[in-house]
């Protein structure tokens, strides 16, 4: 008598994988729809008191920031998700690469052909949408 051993893909493992996912679908989308909210807001704020948003003589749309937000979002929230399943300590990896590429986000801000407001103001559009994604999608993965 001899015996087998048969493995076979753990089915209970592969359902938290897809609600785990599903989840952050939505805390990303819910996140990206406040953040988007938040920089249309800051934006119009910026324009109401006087800051130009204008960059190479044309005007950004204050529903230009809500538009890049969501996509940035969308963005982070693959970016989560992947994570998620790959990395050892995704939390940790998702906030040092989330915080590293916001920083990076900052150059265009920097090299753009308008008034030093206007950068200023740009750039911290970038901070109020990662102050509000980064966060709610860092809580969702485990360490």
């Amino acid at each position: 008598m001899t015996a087998t051993t048969i493995t076979t893909p753990h089915p209970i493992q592969s359902v938290e994988t897809t609600q785990t996912g599903r989840r952050m679908w939505r805390v990303g989308a819910a996140a990206g729809a406040a953040a988007s909210v938040a920089t249309s807001a800051f934006a119009a704020i910026a324009d109401a008191v006087g800051v130009s948003l204008k960059v190479g003589g044309e005007s950004i749309p204050v529903v230009g920031f809500a538009q890049v937000t969501f996509v940035a979002s969308i963005i982070g929230t693959v970016l989560a998700v992947v994570l998620a399943r790959r990395a050892r300590h995704p939390q940790r990896t998702f906030v040092r690469a989330t915080v590293a590429l916001t920083a990076l986000s900052f150059v265009p801000d920097a090299l753009a052909d308008a008034g030093t407001a206007t950068r200023l103001t740009l750039a911290l559009s970038h901070v109020v949408a990662a102050a509000i994604v980064i966060p709610a999608l860092a809580s969702r993965l485990s360490d």
